[in-house]
Formats: structure tokens, C-alpha cells, sequence
């Protein structure tokens, strides 16, 4: 087996401050992923302009952090955060839902598409090109904190993670980089740049949907679930049946974009 790179998850901290490596994985991905769309939305098949893009940051930032732990709260400890609830807001404890941020994000998208007057899909389809980025920056964040570990296994990579026992486990943080980061960027890269991906609205947008929600229920598979859930609905993960109505959805907005005219630029 490997030997666990044992980082410390505070790079520095100045009396109460503490500046995490958690934190700086979601500021970094959502900094690169802000630069990536309005050079996105310079090009000539971009729906959106460049200001539009860049005005939508903030309800980017917001999409993600209150529904991420939103998300985390209803989907995963609800019945603890219902007797808790002042430690809803206690983030720097961890606890944070993918599947709960991205709801976040699309109501975001809907709220920055009305008040721009554009259409459903022409911002979710560059926000869907450089949501990888992010994705692939928080997963190396849980391993650096050594959360989320894998199942045991004794494969020649397994690693004995900090609190997780004595048993070798898989870095299923690092499958999911891997799969949900690089990727899942190299496929929409090349629909989007190769496939003339931007003249369909929402044709990215669903792309993204099914890309991610298949790499999540494979990586779930390697996935130690959590301790408070376990196994639910016919051995699947919470990770996994989340991601089920996610495929679903995908595969609609894949279809449905193909009966629509080509888009036009901005």
C-alpha cells in the first residue's frame, strides 16, 4: 500500500483565522471557472457577452456555498441539523453537498438569466464547460483532509487513511478527480470545441449532467458510504441515487436539443 501524504488542512492561521485548504479549493475553482467563462463568452458562438458573464460571479459563489450546504443539511443529517440547528451555519466544520450546490447554481443560473433577459440554457451551457474545474479542486481538498475515503481494498495504491481504521481503503477522492475533474473537462472540452457543441442550447448543459452523474455512481462504488446512512435503496449510496434523476434529466435536455433551431450568438 501507499503511505498517506499526511498535509495539514490549515495551510496558515493568524489568531482565529485559519486559512483551509477546503476554503481555498472552492475560491480557486470558482476564480479559474469565473476566467474560463467570459473567455468563453468572447468567442463568436457564445450566447452570452463577456459582462454578462462576468456579472454572474457573485450568484455563482452564493448557488454554490448556501445550496452546497443546504443540500448537505436536508440530504444527508437532517434529523441532527432539526435538533441543531444553530450548527447549520457552522461550515468550517465541514459538510458540504455537491447535489445541494448545484441546485443552488441553477437557481443562480435562472434568477442571472431573468434579469439579463436571456434564455434558460446560455449561461448553464459555459457555467457546464468549466464546472469540472471546480469539481476537480475539491476533490483533492478531501484528500488533503482525509474525508470521503474509499472502501478497504488491497489494491497497490490503497492508503490508510487519519480516523478511518486500520484497513487500507481506496483514494476514491482521487477517482473522483480523476473521473468528475479531468475527464469530464476533456469530454466537454472537445464537444463544445470539436462538436460545435454551443449551437444547441442545452445540448452542453445536459452533456455535463449525464457525464458527471455516471462518473459519481461508479466513483460511489469504491466510496465508503456514510457512517450515519449506510447502504440504502437496494445497496446504493445516497451519492448514487442522488445522481439518478440527475442522469434523467441530462438525457432530456441532450434530446430536447436536438428538436431547437440553431442558437445564435450574442
Amino acid at each position: 500500500m501507499l503511505t498517506f501524504p499526511d498535509i495539514d488542512p490549515v495551510i496558515f492561521q493568524i489568531g482565529p483565522f485559519a486559512l483551509r485548504w477546503y476554503a481555498l479549493a472552492y475560491l480557486a475553482g470558482l476564480l479559474i471557472g469565473w476566467r474560463f467563462i467570459v473567455r468563453l463568452a468572447g468567442r463568436p458562438d457564445s450566447p452570452v457577452t463577456p459582462k454578462q458573464a462576468d456579472d454572474f460571479l457573485i450568484w455563482a459563489a452564493l448557488g454554490v456555498i448556501l445550496g452546497g450546504r443546504l443540500g448537505y443539511v436536508i440530504f444527508y443529517k437532517p434529523g441532527y441539523y432539526l435538533e441543531n440547528p444553530g450548527d447549520i451555519l457552522a461550515v468550517w466544520q465541514g459538510g458540504m453537498s455537491f447535489h445541494g450546490g448545484l441546485l443552488g447554481v441553477v437557481a443562480a443560473l435562472l434568477l442571472h438569466a431573468s434579469r439579463n433577459r436571456l434564455g434558460m440554457f446560455d449561461m448553464s451551457d459555459l457555467v457546464a464547460q468549466v464546472a469540472p474545474i471546480g469539481l476537480f479542486f475539491g476533490r483533492i481538498a478531501n484528500f488533503i483532509n482525509a474525508e470521503l475515503w474509499g472502501r478497504p481494498s488491497d489494491v497497490p495504491w490503497a492508503m490508510v487513511f487519519p480516523n478511518a481504521g486500520p484497513n487500507p481503503r481506496h483514494p476514491s477522492q482521487l477517482y473522483e478527480a480523476f473521473l468528475e475533474g479531468i475527464v469530464l473537462y476533456l469530454i466537454l472540452y472537445y464537444a463544445a470545441h470539436k462538436m460545435n457543441g454551443m449551437k444547441r442550447a442545452g445540448w452542453l448543459t445536459g452533456l455535463f449532467l449525464v457525464g458527471y452523474s455516471l462518473a459519481r455512481i461508479v466513483a460511489e462504488f469504491f466510496r465508503e458510504p456514510d457512517a450515519h446512512l449506510g447502504f440504502l435503496f437496494a445497496g446504493a449510496t445516497m451519492g448514487q441515487l442522488l445522481s439518478l434523476p440527475m442522469l434523467a434529466i441530462g438525457v432530456i435536455f441532450m434530446a430536447m436539443s436536438r428538436r431547437r433551431r440553431t442558437r445564435r450568438p450574442a
